[in-house]
């Protein structure tokens, strides 16, 4: 109230002053607009008018309002009925930007370059204004498509990323799982080395699966930032990358630790590069082919240990390929819009009844396997005991998930998912029944 007092005794003296000087002075309606001629009547020097023009859509911000004031450009125009409402969509564009005398035409350039651009070439498309708005779209068009250029100090960066280091950390950390479990002596030197051809072959094998789906990870959001669809580098750079790596990682198996691990490694990459990718666009058993790739790394871990295979490793294995399905289930459930639009055939876009009772049935086969781990002589029988209540509340949350079959119960399975892995080869360590 104070601030409309105020406003009417300033907007009266101006008027005033107008009618001394012989000029006219049209108060305009509505309280915005008050408060913004008032200030176009007050500003006088161009740093004021400036700040003015690039304030102005703030005071205007009611879209409605009734212009009843005269433009000062386009006074010879104005028709009397000036009171009604504008609806065209000129007039609708005159409300976001002030009317200004043609001496501050540069100014409102200044603050609205698009704006008055773009109106400029509407209402008078001269050869000048149709030549700059062709440069400037053709400048946001090299912009858009500028070419990439990474550096040597990228590369790595680079690299991690067609990797999936995440994932590759996973498979290199499941495969110390089954080397630290393997009832034979520990040695550091062929440790390493299983790491380094572990890693190597997860590399390779993760970015040629990232080399062959370029064009359906473009249409996806979870994928759309990778470096192959962002073209930060090229696919035959990838390509090299890929085969080099999985090339190098079987050879460092195969002559550092020995031919069953490299054996492995050779057959993971087969089976995730020619089997699973081509799957996952025609079939939704794809799911369980990816989960026999998942579970294949504890075996090299055990095979680089103890150049053998043992019950104990495939209990290991059969614990991984239990785990992927409401881990893979859970999460494929929060993305089935991003499967669908890439044309993934995954069970929780084609089957989603199937895709919920997959997940709880595996959710519930881990407590039978945790039972057979001491039966085979892997770890003590206290590993069974420490494992139900984990085994426990991953039942409930596939039950959860399958019941309810929502992005909530979704997200608390995917969750814990993550958090039961380390949980569950923590608990096998600590209940290893032999250390030699």
């Amino acid at each position: 109230m104070i601030l409309r007092s105020i406003t009417r005794i300033v907007c009266e003296h101006c008027q005033r002053r107008a009618l001394s000087s012989g000029r006219s002075f049209i108060q305009p309606a509505g309280p915005y607009s008050i408060y913004g001629h008032l200030l176009q009547q007050l500003c006088k020097s161009d740093s004021s008018k400036r700040a003015l023009h690039c304030w102005w859509p703030v005071l205007l911000k009611p879209a409605g309002a009734r212009a009843s004031a005269k433009p000062l450009v386009k006074e010879e125009l104005e028709t009397e009925d000036s009171n009604e409402l504008r609806t065209t969509t000129e007039q609708k564009q005159e409300l976001l930007v002030p009317n200004v005398r043609i001496e501050d035409e540069e100014i409102l350039k200044e603050c609205y370059p698009r704006r008055t651009l773009s109106s400029s070439s509407s209402s008078s498309p001269t050869p000048s204004s149709a030549a700059t708005a062709a440069a400037i779209k053709e400048q946001e068009l090299e912009e858009d498509w500028r070419e990439e250029r990474v550096s040597l100090r990228r590369l790595p960066w680079v690299y991690l990323r067609l990797s999936k280091h995440r994932l590759t950390m996973l498979v290199v950390l499941t495969a110390l799982g089954g080397y630290t479990m393997a009832p034979a002596p520990f040695h550091l030197d062929t440790l390493l080395w299983t790491v380094v051809g572990t890693g190597l072959c997860s590399a390779g094998a993760n970015t040629i699966n990232q080399w062959i789906e370029i064009p359906f990870d473009s249409q996806m959001a979870r994928t759309m930032n990778r470096v192959l669809v962002r073209g930060i580098v090229s696919p035959l750079h990838a390509l090299i990358f890929g085969l080099t790596s999985g090339a190098v990682g079987t050879v460092v198996l195969a002559t550092l630790v020995n031919p069953l691990t490299a054996a492995l490694g050779a057959a993971n990459i087969f089976l995730y590069t020619s089997v699973y990718t081509p799957l996952k666009r025609l079939s939704i058993i794809n799911t369980w082919v990816g989960s026999v790739v998942g579970s294949i790394p504890p075996l090299m871990g055990w095979a680089a240990c103890s150049g053998t295979l043992h019950p104990g490793s495939l209990v290991l294995a059969g614990l991984l390929y239990s785990w992927q399905f409401p881990h893979f289930n859970a999460l494929s459930w929060r993305l089935r819009g991003d499967y669908s639009r890439g044309g993934y055939r995954m069970m929780a876009v084609t089957n989603p009844s199937l895709c919920r009772r997959v997940a709880l049935r595996y959710s519930l086969v881990a407590t039978p396997l945790c039972l057979l781990a001491p039966a085979c002589e892997l770890t003590t029988w206290w590993f069974a005991l420490d494992t139900l209540p984990l085994n426990g509340w991953l039942g409930y949350l596939g039950w959860r998930f399958y019941s309810e079959g929502d992005f909530k119960s979704a997200r608390k399975l995917f969750r814990f998912t993550l958090f039961y892995l380390p949980f569950l080869f923590g608990l096998l360590i600590i209940n290893k029944r032999t250390w030699s």
